[in-house]
């Protein structure tokens, strides 16, 4: 690049778009990181930066920082998420075929802790004026849109700048799928969220392997884990949906940002969901994290004694499989992250995360970094240094791995792997990209889910509860399985 990298953050009303970020959720080509209305959102694209393989992160790393160092920033609100910005998601593996991606926007709008701010980002020569930051986010959006926070108009179709499939996979057996003829208003977090069009005629089918050969691909790893070979095994399995009338990506955002209030909304280059689960959150010298690692699907409550969450609390928190399987994950995300650290602190006690869907057992993290070198570590490195936790792999990691390969039949792309951003100043928010899917073309998604699997886990069990866990995207296409 010949050009300067220039900045220009100016203030915005957060007044002036009561609907939070959710309302700037108006284009399937939407660059996306919100949670209960705050966020970035960012509009066009002027920079990418594409790698493969095991050094992804740290190159990618290498490419932002050259890119910051010389930039011209003029930052009049100074907080994480102003100045220089970019979008990112990577590959679960190293030996993915997917290109992990970082996409400079042209424009971002966030909010946050009642504040809200417009940046403009060039590599051109032009003036860059509070005026001019306006009159693109408007071209972007519609004329008036940053003073009513979005016009609501948007395209029809996948999400835009996609690399394509990015999974290989037969899209053949067909699952029976219904759509609610008359959705009612759902309740989230006491908004009533509108029920999205009718996906009329959707169809879903099998992905790289059928139930009963994912099934039996569980069984293979319970049977690995009694031999003492490994402790933990996630596997992933993909189905395919079908919608003739088309994807509306920017519809899909915003269902998600309504109904999963306590989820991470994200939308980068085709990759959309809703994930419960915070790799990394580096604000300053402070990073934290959410590990999760134990699941209830909410049905399973229904008909039970007592309260729905004292029943959460009795199966989750009450069952030594699912201590087990959260142990594993809280002890492998604080083990990579203590060198990094100079003090840490976790839950005693995982808390139980309630989600529309299912229950969660979780846990926060937070560390005070430590100088590595004379630096305190950029989330890329840190990132590199955390992925993949137990969490999403298992545990030895190289054992759990070389595993999923010979299991899954699937390369997992982005399913996940890190999704978020990152700034100038060495803040980021990266999410574990779960909950999610990849929007393949204008009528296809293809969605993910995985399960931990540990000594005494019921191949049956885990294929339900990898429904739980489509179910927040299959909900946001129309689809109920």
């Amino acid at each position: 690049m010949t050009s300067t990298f220039r900045t220009l953050t100016v203030p915005l009303d957060a007044d002036t778009f009561p609907g939070g970020l959710p309302s700037f959720l108006v284009r399937d080509d939407v660059l996306c990181w919100t949670r209960r209305e705050a966020g970035l959102v960012g509009f066009g694209e002027i920079a990418r930066f594409t790698a493969t393989g095991p050094e992804r992160f740290l190159e990618a790393d290498i490419w932002w920082r050259h890119l910051v160092l010389e930039a011209d920033i003029e930052d009049a609100v100074d907080c994480p998420g102003t100045g220089p910005v970019a979008f990112g998601s990577f590959a679960f593996s190293k030996l993915s075929a997917h290109e992990s991606r970082l996409l400079v926007p042209e424009i971002v709008v966030g909010l946050r802790d009642g504040n809200a701010w417009l940046t403009q980002l060039t590599l051109d020569d032009g003036e860059l004026t509070a005026a001019g930051a306006r009159a693109a986010l408007d071209r972007w959006l519609g004329t008036g849109s940053t003073r009513k926070g979005g016009n609501g108009r948007g395209r029809t179709g996948a999400a835009g700048g996609s690399s394509g499939t990015l999974v290989d996979g037969p899209a053949s057996g067909a699952r029976s799928v219904t759509v609610d003829p008359s959705p009612r208003p759902a309740q989230s977090g006491g908004a009533v969220v509108r029920p999205l069009p009718l996906a009329a005629g959707a169809t879903l089918h099998t992905g790289s392997l059928s139930e009963e050969a994912w099934m039996a691909a569980v069984a293979a790893g319970v049977q690995e884990i009694r031999t003492g070979a490994l402790e933990k095994l996630v596997l992933a399995r993909d189905v395919v949906a079908t919608v003739p009338t088309g994807v509306n990506a920017a519809q899909v955002l915003r269902e998600l940002s309504a109904r999963y209030r306590e989820c991470w909304t994200y939308g980068v280059d085709g990759l959309v969901g809703a994930t419960p689960e915070m790799l990394i959150q580096v604000e300053g010298r402070t990073a934290q994290a959410r590990v999760l690692a134990g699941t209830l699907d909410r049905r399973d409550a229904d008909g039970m004694d007592g309260s729905p969450l004292e029943f959460a609390e009795r199966v989750l928190a009450g069952s030594e499989k699912q201590r087990h399987e959260h142990d594993i994950a809280i002890q492998s995300l604080t083990t990579q992250l203590a060198p990094f650290s100079e003090a840490m602190n976790a839950h005693s006690e995982p808390f139980i995360l309630e989600l529309p869907n299912v229950w969660h057992l979780a846990s926060d993290v937070k560390a005070e970094l430590a100088e590595v070198e004379g630096h305190v570590p950029t989330c890329l490195a840190l990132i590199n240094a955390l992925h993949p936790t137990a969490a999403v792999c298992g545990t030895p990691t190289t054992v759990a791995g070389a595993l999923i390969r010979k299991l899954e039949n699937l390369d997992r792309g982005p399913y996940a792997g890190p999704v978020g951003w990152l700034d100038a100043a060495g803040n980021g928010e990266w999410g574990i990209a779960l909950r999610g899917a990849v929007i393949e073309s204008p009528q296809t998604v293809r969605l993910y889910a995985g399960c931990g699997v540990v000594d005494g886990s019921v191949p049956e069990t885990e294929l339900a509860e990898t429904w739980a866990k489509f179910r927040p995207m299959l909900e946001s296409l129309g689809i109920s399985s």
